[in-house]
């Protein structure tokens, strides 16, 4: 097997055009990836601070809160029919038209959540269809990230994938920020106005970021591994990507799985859990909104250059450290937000963060890498999108839930346990998967 990939497989005669092409790749899964979130993570602010209260409103508050955070599961819960959906195509026809296709998709969906009609308006209707839209919304990011990141990491150089990946990773971040920074303005509205009409508003700004993200991902060039892998058309498989991903590499699925369980159980219990959970022990919600735009500006930073460590010193290292460190750090949070003190949450919030970029970095690449160019596209979003089912969709619930269990706020122990829990499942998942930071994507990687 190959090493290293080859170094003139993605050069041209032409280095400034080919560095206008790759610019413009990497303009494209950023943005195109900071839409898609934003989106996505808009509907978990919502589920902590809204849609309990309009579309759950004949329950008790906090029966209404474990509803509203099902209703974001029911998301998470689609993302691998996306990734198989947008991953078979991707693989058959080439990762640029489902990034099109995946844009257009949230954009509708989310569009759509804007004008939706509450519970005292049209009754179960209102609930039912929220989980119909964000069920689209699902469907449209469990195939957007697999493209995203096969165009960074399919057009970049051996030694640098891992950063180049990175860039598709730090929509999530920067999606996030915007969101939690466009919620934030809408919160200062009145309560009655902010639930009425005030919480739509950041839903209808979406059309602005499509159509800015469409404009770019119109104009970017198929990936030189897909192409020259089309090209060749010799190894090309008779069966759909997923029966022929399932049948040659399911220990890769289950590890890609595993690797982002971790991350995700933990991103998922920081951005929606730890929202609602400040809000009950005395912060101001503003206070918890800026806590979570600060440490999204700190992960954006740490995501690259964690990346870039990865490149170095190889993707398990650093996705190992990141993981028990992490795991220790799920303890110290809830004692620092448990204080009471505004310095020491913001504190908590970005340490948790900044931790969290050691394994969210590279995850990218890492998953990615695990698999054969024909297959890739399916292998690395089943992989991703299943961790994002039972770690970050169902997170939430279960943190929600385990704080009950304990005896609610302020006992967060058995909240804590799981996050440490998740992380080291990830840590054992990346010691047991091989090295892939020199691996050729020409190639078809075989399991250590």
């Amino acid at each position: 097997m190959t090493t290293t990939d080859n170094p003139d497989s993605n050069r041209s005669d032409d280095p400034q055009a080919e560095r206008a092409v790759k610019r413009r790749v990497l303009i494209s899964s950023y943005v195109g990836s900071v839409v898609e979130w934003y989106d996505f993570l808009l509907y978990g602010t919502a589920s902590a601070l809204v849609f309990n209260k309009i579309f759950f409103p004949a329950v008790d508050p906090s029966v209404g809160l474990i509803a509203s955070f099902g209703t974001l599961a029911v998301g998470y819960a689609a993302r691998p029919l996306g990734g198989i959906l947008f991953g078979h195509f991707g693989d058959r026809l080439g990762r640029k038209r489902m990034l099109v296709s995946s844009i257009l998709l949230m954009g509708a969906a989310t569009l759509l959540i804007a004008v939706l009609p509450t519970y005292d308006q049209i009754g179960v209707w209102a609930p039912v269809l929220l989980i119909v839209l964000r069920l689209l919304q699902g469907v449209a990011v469990g195939g957007e990230w697999g493209g995203a990141v096969l165009m960074t990491l399919e057009h970049a150089k051996g030694n640098r994938r891992g950063l180049w990946s990175s860039v598709a990773q730090m929509g999530a971040p920067s999606g996030l920020l915007l969101s939690t920074w466009a919620f934030s303005l809408v919160s200062a509205l009145p309560e009655d106005q902010f639930l009425s009409w005030g919480w739509r508003l950041p839903f209808a700004a979406t059309v602005i970021l499509i159509a800015v993200g469409l404009w770019i991902r119109l104009g970017v060039t198929e990936s030189p591994v897909f192409e020259q892998a089309r090209r060749a058309g010799a190894d090309r498989p008779a069966r759909p990507p997923i029966v022929e991903v399932l049948r040659t590499r399911p220990r890769a699925v289950v590890l890609a799985a595993l690797i982002g369980f971790g991350p995700f159980a933990a991103n998922s219990v920081l951005i929606a859990f730890v929202i609602a959970y400040a809000t009950q022990v005395g912060y101001e919600r503003s206070t918890a909104l800026n806590g979570l735009m600060a440490a999204s500006v700190v992960s954006m930073v740490c995501l690259p250059l964690f990346a870039a460590l990865s490149d170095r010193y190889g993707r398990r290292p650093v996705y190992i450290t990141g993981a028990i460190l992490l795991a220790i750090n799920s303890f110290l949070l809830f004692q620092l937000i448990n204080t009471g003190s505004v310095p020491l949450f913001l504190l908590g919030y970005v340490l948790s963060l900044a931790v969290h970029a050691l394994m969210y970095g590279p995850m990218g690449a890492f998953v990615a890498e695990l698999f054969g160019t024909n297959t890739r596209y399916t292998g690395a979003s089943l992989g991703y999108q299943i961790a994002s089912v039972f770690g970050g969709g169902l997170a939430p619930l279960i943190a929600t839930s385990l704080l009950a269990a304990g005896g609610g706020a302020p006992h967060t122990i058995y909240v804590s346990v799981f996050m440490a829990v998740s992380c080291l499942i990830t840590a054992v998942a990346a010691y047991l998967a091989h090295e892939t930071n020199k691996v050729s994507l020409a190639g078809h990687p075989a399991d250590a």
